[in-house]
C-alpha cells in the first residue's frame, strides 16, 4: 500500500548518511541483557560515572536490631536522599520506607539461619513476583563458597538468577565469608568469579588492601566493595577510594556510615569518593565540615 503522503515524500527525512548509533551500556559484562534488567541496573548504578554508593541496612534478617538501625524510621530515612539505592529486606520496606521515595531498591532475598546458627544453611526466602510487585531495581543474596552448605547457596544463586531472567531482575551475589575462611584475594578470586560463571549480574564482595585488582579484573562482571565491620572514617574513606580505583564499580556500605558520629556527612563524603574520584584526605575533611554544620544546625 503507497504511504497517503506520498505526492509529498520528497520532503520526508530519513538521514541515509547519519549511521545508526549502536548503543552499548556503560557496565561491564551487561550489554547482552534486556532492557529491562539494563534499566533496572541504570537505576542502581550512576550512567555518568558508571558507580553507585549503596546504604546496606539489611542486616537484621539475621542480627536483629543491629546498632544504629533499632528505628530505621529514625536514623536511615534521613540519609535516603544522599545514596544511590537501598539495600534492605522487603519486611523494612513495606513497613519503614516511603512508597512515595524515588530510590532504587536492591532487596535481600535469602534467609534462615540468625548469628546463633551456622550462616550457611540459608535459603530463598522469598519470591521474585514479590520483588517485582514492590518494584525492586535488583535482588540479593548471600553465597558462601567453602561454607559447610556451600552447594545449597550457590543452587540458590542459581535459582534466583533464573527467576530474574525471566522478569528482567538483575542479581547481586553477596560474597560471605565465615569464620574459617580467609579474607584474601584467592578466595576473593575463587567466590566472585563462580558467581558471574553462574549468572549473577553483579557482585558484592570485601575490599582486600593486597591484590584486590586481581579480584574485580578476573570478575566479568561489576564489582560493589561491602563495607564490612565499623572503622574510623578515614579508614573507611580511604578503603573506599581504593576500592574505585583499583576496579570496583562502586560501595555498598552500611555500619560506616550509620555506626558514623554523623551519618549523613559520612555518606556525602563517601559519594564524593566513589562518584568524583576524590581523595581521602580532602573528604574527611568534607566530612568534619558537614558534620560540624550539622552540629551548629542542631543547636
Amino acid at each position: 500500500m503507497p504511504d497517503a503522503d506520498a505526492p509529498v515524500q520528497e520532503q520526508k527525512k530519513f538521514y541515509e548518511n547519519i549511521p545508526v548509533e549502536k548503543h552499548g551500556f556503560f557496565l561491564k559484562g551487561c550489554g547482552q541483557l534486556d532492557w529491562g534488567m539494563k534499566n533496572r541496573l541504570a537505576r542502581v548504578f550512576n550512567p555518568q560515572s558508571g558507580r553507585t554508593v549503596m546504604l546496606a541496612i539489611d542486616h537484621g534478617y539475621f542480627q536483629g536490631p543491629t546498632t544504629g538501625l533499632e528505628r530505621v524510621d529514625v536514623t536511615i530515612l534521613p540519609l535516603a536522599p544522599y545514596c544511590d539505592a537501598l539495600m534492605l529486606t522487603r519486611g523494612i520496606l513495606r513497613t519503614t520506607i516511603p512508597a512515595s521515595t524515588q530510590k532504587p531498591i536492591v532487596m535481600r532475598a535469602s534467609g534462615g539461619p540468625s548469628i546463633l546458627k551456622e550462616l550457611s544453611n540459608e535459603e530463598l526466602a522469598m519470591d521474585m513476583e514479590d520483588a517485582i510487585r514492590m518494584n525492586v531495581s535488583a535482588v540479593a543474596l548471600q553465597v558462601f563458597i567453602g561454607g559447610e552448605y556451600e552447594t545449597r547457596s550457590v543452587h540458590n544463586m542459581t535459582r534466583l538468577i533464573d527467576a530474574g531472567l525471566r522478569y528482567g531482575m538483575p542479581v547481586m551475589a553477596v560474597t560471605a565469608v565465615g569464620k574459617d575462611m580467609v579474607r584474601d584475594a584467592r578466595y576473593f578470586r575463587l567466590a566472585c568469579r563462580i558467581c558471574a560463571e553462574l549468572g549473577a549480574q553483579f557482585v558484592k564482595t570485601y575490599y582486600v588492601a593486597e591484590g584486590f585488582q586481581t579480584i574485580t579484573s578476573s570478575c566479568p562482571v561489576p564489582i560493589v566493595m561491602a563495607g564490612g565491620k565499623k572503622i574510623p572514617e578515614l579508614d573507611a574513606l580511604t578503603m573506599a577510594y581504593k576500592a574505585v580505583q583499583e576496579g570496583a564499580a562502586g560501595v555498598d556500605m552500611g555500619r560506616n556510615i550509620f555506626q558514623s558520629d554523623a551519618p549523613e556527612a559520612m555518606l556525602q563524603a563517601i559519594r564524593e569518593v566513589v562518584h568524583n574520584n576524590m581523595k581521602p584526605a580532602a573528604a574527611l575533611k568534607l566530612y568534619e565540615s558537614l558534620k560540624a554544620k550539622g552540629k551548629k544546625a542542631r543547636e
